[in-house]
C-alpha cells in the first residue's frame, strides 16, 4: 500500500484563521519504561508549509532514525519557533503517565517565546491551564503537518538524551531500544533491577527478589 503524506488543507486553513500563529504539539516517550516523558511545541511560518510537505514530513514513527535527524533540522531551521518539555520519572509516577504528558506538553507551551494564538494538540486530551484556544486532533500526527514536525523534533530531543544517559547505563541497552520494552531491556531489569530513572509505576519495572 502506497504511504500517505499530510496534506495542507488543515493547517492553511487553520493559519488563515489564526493569522499564521499556529502552535503544533505533540508527544514521545509516553510507553517508555525509562526516562521521561518529552514533549515539543513548534510554530511554522506559512510559507513553511509547502516546503515541509514536499520534504515529505509524516508522523516520526513513520520515519527512519536518519531521515529523522534531517527533517528535524530542517524544521527546527524554518520554524517561527520551536520548544521542548518534560516531565521526569519522578512526576510520571506521582501524577500517572496521561497527566505528565499533558504537563510536557504544557511546558512546550509556556517556553515558547512567539505566542500562539491556538495550539493543536495531538490526541483528545485538553491541555490544563493553557491561555490560549486549543484543538485537540485524534491521530494529530497523521493529519497535521505542524502536529507532525512536533512529533518529529521531540522524538530527536528524546532520542538524543536517552543515548546520552545510555553511557550510565549500558546494562539496560538503551541505545537500541531508547527506554522501551524490549525483550533485552526486560531481561536486564530481571537480572540488575530498576535505576533510578525507570518508571516505577510501570508493572515490568516492579521487580521483586
Amino acid at each position: 500500500m502506497a504511504t500517505e503524506y499530510i496534506t495542507l488543507d488543515l493547517d492553511s486553513a487553520l493559519m488563515t484563521q489564526y493569522l499564521g500563529l499556529v502552535a503544533g504539539i505533540d508527544e514521545v516517550g509516553r510507553g517508555a519504561l525509562f526516562g521521561p516523558v518529552v514533549a515539543a511545541a513548534v510554530i511554522l511560518p506559512p510559507f513553511a508549509l509547502e516546503e515541509l510537505t514536499t520534504a515529505q514530513i509524516r508522523d516520526s514513527k513513520q520515519l527512519s532514525g536518519y531521515r529523522r535527524l534531517k527533517l528535524a533540522d530542517k524544521i527546527c531551521t524554518v520554524a517561527q519557533d520551536w520548544k521542548i518539555g518534560f516531565a521526569s520519572t519522578a512526576e510520571i509516577d506521582r501524577y500517572n503517565i496521561l497527566q505528565a504528558s499533558l504537563l510536557a506538553m504544557k511546558r512546550a507551551v509556556f517556553k515558547l517565546k512567539v505566542q500562539p494564538q491556538l495550539c493543536l494538540v495531538d490526541g483528545n486530551q485538553r491541555i490544563k491551564d493553557l491561555l490560549m484556544p486549543q484543538y485537540t486532533l485524534v491521530k494529530g500526527d497523521e493529519r497535521s503537518l505542524v502536529i507532525a514536525s512536533a512529533s518529529i523534533v521531540a522524538k530527536v530531543w528524546r532520542d538524543a538524551l536517552i543515548i546520552r544517559l545510555a553511557n550510565k547505563y549500558p546494562m539496560y541497552d538503551l541505545v537500541a531500544n531508547k527506554g522501551y520494552g524490549t525483550k533485552r531491556h526486560l531481561q536486564a531489569l530481571q537480572q540488575y533491577g530498576p535505576s533510578r530513572l525507570h518508571r516505577m509505576s510501570f508493572r515490568p519495572c516492579q521487580i521483586r527478589y
